[in-house]
Formats: C-alpha cells, sequence, structure tokens
C-alpha cells in the first residue's frame, strides 16, 4: 500500500466494521435460524479486518493482492447474509441499511486498491 496513513485507517475502519457485526450478532434472537445465520454473519464480517490486516503486511505484492481478494470474498458473503437476515424478516430492513452501505463502501476501497496495485505492478 502507498498511503501508510490511509492503510491505517482502513485497519481502523475494518475493525469498527467487525464490532458492529459482533454487536448485531449479540442482538440477534435465540431462534435456530437467526443463530445459524448471525453465526455465519460473525465468521464473515470479523475476518474482513483481519485478511485486511494480513495483506497490510504482506511481504510481497501478490501476497497482499490475495490478502485483499479473500477480504473481498468475506465481505460478499457478509452482504449475502445480511441479506438474509432482512429478507427472512429476522431482523427489519431498515435496522440494517447502515451496515450494508458500510459492506458496499468496504468492497469498493477494496477493489480500488486491488486494482490500482494489480495495475501499477504490470
Amino acid at each position: 500500500m502507498k498511503d501508510e496513513s490511509e492503510g491505517q485507517e482502513l485497519i481502523v475502519r475494518t475493525k469498527n466494521f467487525a464490532l458492529r457485526i459482533i454487536r448485531l450478532y449479540a442482538a440477534l434472537p435465540n431462534s435456530t435460524t437467526a443463530q445459524v445465520i448471525g453465526k455465519q454473519l460473525l465468521r464473515s464480517g470479523t475476518s474482513v479486518g483481519a485478511h485486511y490486516r494480513e495483506g497490510f503486511r504482506a511481504r510481497s505484492t501478490a501476497e497482499f493482492i490475495s490478502k485483499l481478494e479473500v477480504g473481498l470474498q468475506e465481505l460478499d458473503e457478509t452482504g449475502y447474509w445480511l441479506e438474509l437476515l432482512a429478507d427472512s424478516k429476522i431482523v427489519e430492513h431498515s435496522k440494517l441499511v447502515e451496515i450494508r452501505q458500510e459492506v458496499d463502501e468496504l468492497i469498493a476501497i477494496l477493489v480500488t486498491i486491488v486494482r490500482n496495485t494489480k495495475r501499477s505492478r504490470s
């Protein structure tokens, strides 16, 4: 990553995202369905920051790209679980608008970083 301060900002942002996912999971009903979907959400949503941190500390450009691409997969999966929570009416759509927007924004940021990194190494 070229800009160290931007990288640190994204480390904080992805950690805050994980904390929001943790709070959402903790607030889910105790029904079996909610808990199964919630655990999937918890795994994917909290792993985004971990993958970004690993990428930020990568030993090579290829490793950096790989870690961020895995983080992108986890974000996409997180979006899926959020959709299921809303569409199944376990959580009201309106309560998930902000976190779903954060998923979209983080995807856009990581896609841009990966594209620019691939372009600059060519």
